[in-house]
């Protein structure tokens, strides 16, 4: 394995060094030593490192990994590691932006006491049934809808390029993919529809991507085979129509071609993870992408797991999970691992990043898959420089059967961080179906990893949490279960505040937009409502 470190030397103490050492006095002083006095406006603040080092660590070992490089004349490194989704005039990912920690945060005035439908939009439904079963309309898991606020010029150039557009074209738009196999288009304000519908051929379960760079490109990944090929597409959203398809990869180490995972920008990089067990780098120039090198990796002991959570990016280390239970953290300027982390059982849910002192930590909680029909979700905060685990939260659950179904427990909702007065505070969803079909909503100590309180939902809910905060700072939880229950939690005392049945089952995550959220339903609505 290359560039192992010796045990005794830590990446932690490494990244400190370079923020430190020209800012330290690191002369011992004593009893005789003069102390000299230097004016404040005289001291340089030290330049942030731009990439983090370059190494890997002894858990590398674990792993069989290969790299294959495409394009051996562009320089695989990042032209810069800044946050291409800061300045996004929406939000153009799942979760906001590439730590996948965006608060989602919206603002009420005082204390949310009801959630009004501002309006339904109606997607088609499929009736066809295929060898996956019958998929339907609506969306699915993570199903997360996008929001832009196209600038006077945008709009100009979609009215001279694009005559799909209707009456209702807007500069406030939402872009959700349905299970129905068609892309849809929204006024954000009145929920008609703002162009026709796009037909991508496959359903689409997971959460696309805006190019923050606003060249027109989406992109979108298939998620079930109903047509031949599926893969990964690229959407040209002023020519309105599927511009790249990115068929099944014969090299992937999985046989499953399936893309729940929205992508990520990263300098000049498109980064893509497919369910095929592979991590795709792609370079970026003049709204075309070209694909650069590829990542495939496997525990020794096991065959290649495929990547339906999303992955998450801090500078050049980019953060995957798998169902097969693998943490990863890899450099993303040559694709090379730098710690794994064995989480023990499918990992679906997205991992989630929070800057510390300087330190990124990683907040990551399994399914109960492949332990029986009894188990555990294993919840962790891990350092995201060097895998070590600072705690470990284990909660019971069960698979739940119906008919020659079953359904397996743990999380699938990706993590929402606490802020305002539940800062010290994370919160998630889990599946106990104990009883058949139930589920939790949790509090967790940041600090800890404890449970501050659990409270049980009227269903078990994939879908993940938001927030909102009044002018007290007070943070209030939204949720949404699989059977169609919208809650809001007061996020400090686990007090439901509102209950009320909205859909018919909420498998995706929603976003918030001030006191709105917009989220997707299975059937065939999408949903704008209004916190009270």
């Amino acid at each position: 394995m290359k560039r192992l470190l010796g045990l005794t030397l830590s990446l932690t103490i490494i990244y400190a060094v370079a923020y430190t050492l020209q800012s330290c006095n690191a002369n011992t002083q004593n009893d005789t030593t003069e102390t000299t006095t230097i004016a404040t406006d005289s001291i340089e603040t030290p330049a942030e490192p731009k990439f983090l080092p370059d190494t890997a660590y002894p858990s590398v070992e674990n792993l069989k990994y290969s790299i294959t490089i495409f394009d051996s004349i562009t320089s695989s490194e990042l032209s810069n590691t800044d946050d291409a989704y800061a300045d996004a005039q929406g939000i153009f990912t799942f979760r906001g932006n590439p730590l996948r920690n965006a608060s989602f945060c919206g603002h009420i005035d005082s204390i949310p006491t009801d959630i009004d439908i501002e309006w339904t939009f109606e997607t088609g439904f499929d009736t066809v049934k295929t060898s996956f079963g019958r998929w339907g309309g609506g969306t699915g898991w993570t199903g997360q809808p996008l929001y832009v606020e196209w600038s006077d010029s945008m709009m100009q150039k979609f009215k001279q390029e694009n005559d799909s557009l209707t009456e209702n074209f807007g500069n406030k738009e939402i872009i959700v993919s349905s299970l129905c196999g068609q892309l849809y288009f929204i006024n954000y304000e009145n929920g008609k529809a703002s162009r026709k519908p796009i037909d991508v051929r496959n359903p689409i379960k997971g959460t696309g991507m805006i190019d923050p760079a606003l060249n027109g490109n989406y992109y979108i990944g298939q998620g079930i085979p109903k047509n031949r090929p599926i893969g990964a597409l690229v959407v040209d959203l002023f020519e309105h129509k599927v511009s790249d398809l990115f068929p099944e990869d014969a090299n992937a180490w999985r046989n499953w071609s399936a893309y729940d995972a929205s992508p990520l920008v990263v300098g000049d990089f498109l980064f893509r993870i497919g369910e095929n067990g592979t991590i795709y780098k792609y370079t970026r120039e003049k709204g075309k992408i070209k694909l650069h090198s590829t990542l495939r990796y496997r525990k020794n002991d096991d065959s290649a797991g495929g990547m339906e959570s999303s992955m998450a990016v801090y500078k050049n280390y980019g953060y995957t999970t798998d169902n097969h239970g693998n943490i990863l953290c890899i450099n993303l300027n040559n694709l090379e691992p730098v710690w794994h982390y064995d989480n023990h059982d499918d990992t679906d849910a997205t991992p989630v990043l929070e800057l510390e002192d300087g330190i990124p930590y990683l907040y990551s909680g399994s399914e109960m898959d492949h332990q029986g029909y009894e188990g555990l979700s294993y919840i962790v905060k891990l350092n995201g420089l060097t895998g070590e685990r600072i705690w470990e939260q284990k909660i019971e659950c069960k698979k739940m059967t119906l008919g020659e179904k079953h359904f397996d427990g743990g999380m699938y909702s990706t993590m929402l961080l606490g802020t305002g007065d539940c800062s010290d505070l994370l919160f998630t969803n889990i599946c106990t179906n104990d009883p058949p079909a139930a589920g939790n909503f949790y509090a967790i100590s940041k600090a800890t990893g404890e449970i501050v309180y659990s409270k049980k939902l009227m269903h078990y809910a994939w879908s993940s949490p938001v927030a909102i905060t009044n002018d007290k700072d007070e943070m209030f939880v939204l949720t949404f279960d699989c059977v169609g229950h919208a809650y809001i939690i007061d996020g400090k005392t686990g007090e439901f505040l509102v209950t009320k049945l909205i859909g018919i089952n909420f498998e995706s995550s929603p976003i918030v937009i001030g006191n709105h959220i917009v989220i997707g339903s299975r059937g065939t609505n999408i949903y704008k409502l209004t916190i009270r």
